[in-house]
C-alpha cells in the first residue's frame, strides 16, 4: 500500500515552475535600478510528488482521492516512483456519481487498487519512456506507446511530462486510468 502512495504527489506540478520576471530594486541614493536574477536550480525541491500535487492546483481530486485511500504516506516516501497523474478534467469526466461512490470509506480497496495502477516503481523520465508493457504498483501491466506524436498510457495521453519531484517524477495525463480487472457497475 505504501507504493499507492505515488499517485499523491501528482499535483506538485507547479513547483517545478521558477519565477519568469527578475525582481528589481531602486536604490535611494542613485535612483538606479539594480536587477536580481531569480535563481534557478536543475536539481528537484525537497517536495515529494504529494506536496508537487497539492501545489499545482489541477488536481485538487487526484489529492482528495490519495487521501482518502490513505496514501499520502505512501507517495510522500523514499521512492522512487513514477506517477501518471489524471488532472481534476479527468476525474470529471468519470461516469457521474463515480467519483463519489469511490471515495466512500467501503470503497478504499477499489479506490487504493486504482490509484496504484497510475503509479510505476522506479523513476521513468520522459526521455527513457518505451512502447511496452510496465507493471504497476497495482501488481497489473499497463500498456505504454511512445512514438514520434507523444506518449499514451493505457486510453490517457501525457499532456505535460516530466514533472519532478524529490522522490520520483509524475507524467499528467488526461484520461483516469481504470484496471482491467476493475467492474465499476459492482460499486
Amino acid at each position: 500500500m505504501g507504493l499507492c502512495a505515488v499517485l499523491i504527489v501528482v499535483p506538485a506540478l507547479a513547483s517545478c515552475q521558477g519565477p519568469s520576471d527578475p525582481t528589481t530594486e531602486a536604490t535611494p541614493d542613485t535612483e538606479e535600478q539594480v536587477v536580481a536574477e531569480p535563481e534557478v536550480t536543475a536539481e528537484p525541491s525537497g517536495d515529494t510528488i504529494v506536496d508537487v500535487a497539492i501545489a499545482n492546483g489541477s488536481f485538487e481530486t487526484l489529492v482528495a482521492a490519495v487521501q482518502a485511500a490513505d496514501l499520502v504516506e505512501t507517495l510522500s516516501g523514499e521512492g522512487p516512483f513514477t506517477v501518471f497523474a489524471p488532472t481534476d478534467e479527468a476525474f470529471a469526466a468519470l461516469p457521474e456519481g463515480t467519483l463519489d461512490t469511490l471515495l466512500l470509506p467501503e470503497n478504499q480497496e477499489t479506490l487504493t487498487q486504482i490509484l496504484t495502477y497510475h503509479v510505476v516503481s522506479g523513476e521513468v523520465p520522459s526521455s527513457e519512456v518505451t512502447t511496452g508493457a510496465v507493471e504497476t504498483v497495482a501488481g497489473e501491466e499497463l500498456e505504454i506507446l511512445a512514438d514520434e506524436s507523444g506518449v499514451t498510457v493505457g486510453a490517457a495521453t501525457v499532456v505535460t511530462p516530466d514533472v519532478e519531484a524529490s522522490n520520483g517524477v509524475i507524467h499528467v495525463i488526461d484520461t483516469v486510468l481504470l484496471p482491467t480487472s476493475l467492474d465499476l457497475s459492482a460499486l
